[in-house]
């Protein structure tokens, strides 16, 4: 395990104001695999004010064969958030995206035009399979680049078909892909071989952005007792630079 981060002698609920805004979560109810009611939402975001976020951008799944999310439910139930966080006294700012899938779905959307959830900076989360690899991975990410959006690949330690050759990383993000670890990872919920990628990422410079890709209040308490306190100072993140859009 990763004893230089996660010390139980010596951790302290971790403070993740200096990151600022999570890029990467599922708080929206009902929509997918997170939350299933708007007080869970709620709970989630008062919890994740309480880490030190000042912006959340909520990023449910697009995922055709199970989720087909469509900008006008995201949005709806954004809006029930956000008028129930308000009513809660929380003052954190809470947007959304999408995490979408690269399935032939999202290709139709990308190649017609439709319109797509962004992160800030036009930004668009995107995930791929864990079983095994799509055959044309570069050439997804050369079209959602040529469709003028910024590509941000979801958890990639989690693609363990990649750990052969984890070269394929720097691959991708010399091809202009971004890469964002979640934070679960560093705590060893995924299993130790995540854990060993996401800091192998981390010690080559690979990784952009954190998320918390929280599906449910204990994946934040989890991320609160688990880290050791300051961690992530120990690493260049760049999720700071996404709050003034």
């Amino acid at each position: 395990m990763l004893s230089w981060l996660f010390d139980k002698k010596k951790s302290k609920d971790v403070s993740l104001d200096h990151i600022g805004i999570d890029i990467h979560s599922h708080v929206l109810p009902g929509i997918d695999d997170g939350v299933e009611t708007v007080e869970e939402s709620v709970a989630m975001i008062a919890k994740m004010q309480s880490l030190g976020y000042t912006h959340i951008v909520a990023t449910p799944h697009v995922m055709w064969d199970c989720y087909r999310n469509t900008p006008e439910i995201i949005l709806g139930k954004l809006e029930d958030v956000r008028q129930a966080s308000a009513k809660a006294g929380l003052t954190i700012r809470i947007d959304a995206a999408a995490e979408y899938f690269l399935d032939e779905h999202f290709n139709d959307l990308v190649s017609t035009g439709q319109q797509m959830l962004t992160l800030p900076g036009n930004r668009l989360l995107v995930e791929l399979p864990y079983s095994t690899p799509l055959m044309n991975t570069s050439e997804t990410l050369f079209s959602i680049i040529s469709n003028g959006y910024q590509p941000v690949l979801a958890h990639p330690e989690r693609y363990t078909y990649f750990y052969s050759d984890p070269s394929v990383y720097k691959k991708l993000a010399d091809q202009g892909c971004e890469l964002q670890v979640n934070i679960l990872s560093l705590t060893g919920y995924y299993g130790e071989n995540i854990s060993k990628m996401a800091e192998w990422l981390l010690r080559n410079n690979l990784v952009t952005f954190l998320g918390t890709d929280a599906h449910k209040i204990q994946h934040l308490e989890l991320i609160q007792r688990s880290n050791r306190n300051n961690w992530v100072s120990k690493y260049p993140f760049q999720n700071e630079k996404l709050i003034n859009f």
